[in-house]
């Protein structure tokens, strides 16, 4: 009898867990509110291949999640003239909750159609194919692999924009080539068709136009990286 009383009672015990644990993993999903997230995949329509799902024009249903990283490619003044294109060299706003990394700081830029692309130094030099993936990738720096790793961390979804798309894809295809998932890598298109409920200036522009804007430059979740104390790899390390 007193057998049988136990092996109740630990039956009991362990449904009591069970629901506990479920109520658990219930009310986080609650808590969170998450949106399922679809599997990256890139519009082959595209110029940028922009994600056919998560884009510039819905990225507000999918903000705040903590299995999820937030990635601005822009420059905060970028020497291309974008303005030609009808564009915004200068980062005058983003979205909350994107960090920003200037994808020109990481590696070789594809060939713009404006004039004036960024020239100066990058963490990898990147060799294009004609078709837009990466071919050859070579690491300038020690630290290189390091600073993409924890910027960009693989055991995360990814979203990037940027102002157009162009960056935002150049580094989702070096990131496929080096190994990461590419269903977690998400090009959500040009935040400069952004209309969202997020967006926050970083540059105001005064209403009298006599006056210089305020750069609030500081307002920016910014990723800032110092070349001149990084170590670059000598040619016999390459070759090695």
């Amino acid at each position: 009898m007193k057998k049988f009383i136990c092996l109740v009672l630990s039956l009991c015990c362990l449904f009591l867990l069970c629901a506990c644990g479920n109520e658990t993993d219930m009310s986080v999903n609650v808590k969170n509110n998450l949106k399922k997230m679809p599997k990256a995949e890139a519009n082959l329509d595209s110029m940028f291949g922009v994600d056919k799902n998560i884009t510039v024009e819905n990225i507000d249903e999918y903000l705040n999640r903590p299995d999820t990283v937030y990635r601005d490619m822009r420059m905060l003044f970028d020497p291309a003239d974008y303005a030609a294109i009808g564009g915004d060299a200068d980062l005058s706003f983003s979205i909350k909750g994107f960090k920003v990394v200037p994808y020109p700081y990481i590696a070789t830029l594809q060939t713009l159609p404006v004039e004036g692309a960024y020239t100066g130094e990058c963490l990898f030099t990147v060799k294009w194919n004609e078709d837009g993936t990466a071919g050859e990738i070579k690491a300038n720096y020690k630290e290189s692999m390091l600073a993409l790793e924890e910027l960009f961390p693989k055991d995360k979804n990814i979203i990037f924009t940027c102002g157009g798309g162009g960056y935002s894809g150049m580094m989702r295809a070096i990131l496929i080539k080096l190994g990461w998932d590419e269903t977690k890598l998400y090009n959500i298109g040009g935040s400069w068709e952004y209309k969202g409920e997020n967006r926050f200036e970083i540059i105001s522009y005064p209403e009298d136009a006599k006056e210089d804007p305020v750069m609030a430059t500081w307002r920016a979740d910014y990723a800032y990286i110092e070349f001149a104390k990084l170590h670059p790899v000598t040619d016999t390390e390459v070759s090695k």
